[in-house]
This record gives structure tokens, sequence and C-alpha cells, in this order.
């Protein structure tokens, strides 16, 4: 098929570049609260999930999150494995979806978990403005870039390399 991206059976497949950014933030948001619970809250130790009750909630409250964040890490492998086996991956705006999912948490957690709901801060003992800071723009950059990749992804034709 002439300016075909792919050759063979899957060639006909429709690339859905919905989907594929979809799939990208499932797995975005799962890392980043990977990321935050494995560092933060095991590494670091600096707060839990919920630090409004007793240690034991604590550690229950991180153990939910954890189940959670690896459930959705499984489920969007799974989505982005079905759209690769069909042919459907649009490759750009899955790592554009990663990474606002992955700012979004981070945000999110930032001025909702930490802020609005006071359900943990970044870490107790110290001046909250410079980790809140960098937390929260350490989450507008990685939206940043997340958007800025969607959009030239939507902008240009998938290239014509194999992969």
């Amino acid at each position: 098929m002439a300016g075909s991206h792919q050759s063979g059976p899957r060639a006909a497949a429709k690339r859905d570049g919905r989907s594929s950014a979809l799939a990208g933030a499932l797995i975005g948001i799962a890392v980043m609260a990977a990321v935050d619970e494995i560092v933060f809250h095991q590494l670091l130790a600096w707060h839990h999930f919920y630090d409004r009750s007793t240690p034991s909630v604590a550690l229950l409250s991180d153990g939910l999150l954890h189940a959670a964040e690896l459930l959705a890490l499984v489920g969007g492998f799974f989505w982005f494995a079905d759209l690769r086996r069909r042919g459907a991956l649009a490759a750009r705006l899955a790592w554009g979806g990663f990474l606002l999912g992955a700012g979004g948490f981070q945000l999110f957690d930032g001025i909702v978990d930490h802020k609005v709901l006071r359900l943990h801060q970044i870490r107790y003992g110290v001046h909250l403005v410079p980790y809140d800071v960098v937390w929260n723009v350490a989450a507008a950059l990685l939206l940043l870039a997340g958007a800025l990749l969607t959009w030239r992804a939507r902008s240009r034709p998938p290239t014509s390399r194999p992969r």
C-alpha cells in the first residue's frame, strides 16, 4: 500500500489516537503513583497517603494506594499491548498521554491531597513552601511536556519509519 506506515495484515488497521493517549495516561498515573509511594512513602518515609490517623491506618492507606497503582499499571499495559497488537497504537500520542497522566497525578496530589483535603503533606517538620513549589512546578513541567508532545503528534503525520 503506497504511503503505508506498516506492511502485512496490520497495515489496514487505523491508528487510535484517543485510546493511545488514554492508555498512556493511565500508565503515567500509575508510574507517578508508584514513584510517589516508593520514594516518598517508603524510602524517604516523609509521609503516608493518609497521615491523619494511627500509624496502622497510614500503612493501610499506603497499601491501598500501592494496590490501586498496580491495577492501573497492569490495566494500562494490557490496553497498550492490545492497541499495539491491533496496529492501532499511536506511539507519540501514547507518550504524550503518559506525561499528561504523570503530571496530572502529581498536580492533583500536590493541590488536592496536600492542600485541599490535607491527607498528608510532602514532608513534616520543615518549611513546606519550597517543597510545594518544586512538587507543583515539576508537575506543571510534565503536563507542559505532555501537552506539547500531544499537540505535535496531532499536528504531524506519523513517521514512515518501520517500528
